[in-house]
């Protein structure tokens, strides 16, 4: 296996938060161990009751991974205003990701070409994604949503290493600017 990740990115996965990274051979994501904000706001409601009755460290930390050679599809759909749920699909189970609209875009062309046999450098595939598309012209209704997810492609570009922190903060300031 190897250790450089292609793109690595951060999804809600079954309620949590996980980081997942994109291998040349491999998904594989980590769940960190925590109370959820659910489970400490039943416990507010309740007086403490529920968490009395299920204990308070309840977080279950992990991690998973999946071979590329058993990934059978992957797909998209939009959940929401700001993001999409990337499917990756196997023989035996589905597992969705809940990204940006950009980076779900990212990660589908990245295990995409995997799955087809292409072994895309690390941040290869996010700046193909950045550069293949195409400019988004700004609603007038929502600029917000423009900028916000503009910024969510340039975090994910910064954590691939393909922008400097320097260039992320010079770029962000330029968005934010817009406002």
């Amino acid at each position: 296996m190897t250790d450089q990740p292609l793109y690595t990115f951060t999804s809600h996965i079954a309620g949590k938060n996980a980081k997942v990274s994109i291998h040349a051979d491999r998904v594989e994501w980590e769940v960190a161990r925590g109370v959820s904000g659910a489970k400490v706001t039943a416990g507010v409601l309740t007086g403490g009751l529920s968490m009395l009755a299920t204990g308070v460290k309840n977080g279950k930390a992990g991690s998973e991974m999946i071979p590329v050679k058993s990934i059978t599809s992957v797909t998209t759909a939009r959940d929401g205003m700001l993001n999409s749920k990337v499917s990756v699909v196997t023989a035996g189970n589905t597992v969705d990701f809940r990204v940006s609209h950009a980076e779900a875009k990212i990660v589908k062309d990245t295990l995409t070409k995997l799955i087809l046999g292409g072994a895309p450098t690390p941040g290869q595939a996010a700046a193909e994604a950045v550069q293949a598309a195409p400019a988004v012209p700004s609603a007038p209704t929502a600029p917000q949503v423009d900028v916000a997810a503009q910024l969510q492609q340039l975090a994910g570009l910064r954590d691939a290493g393909i922008l400097t922190e320097e260039e992320f903060t010079a770029k962000k300031a330029e968005l934010l600017s817009r406002l």
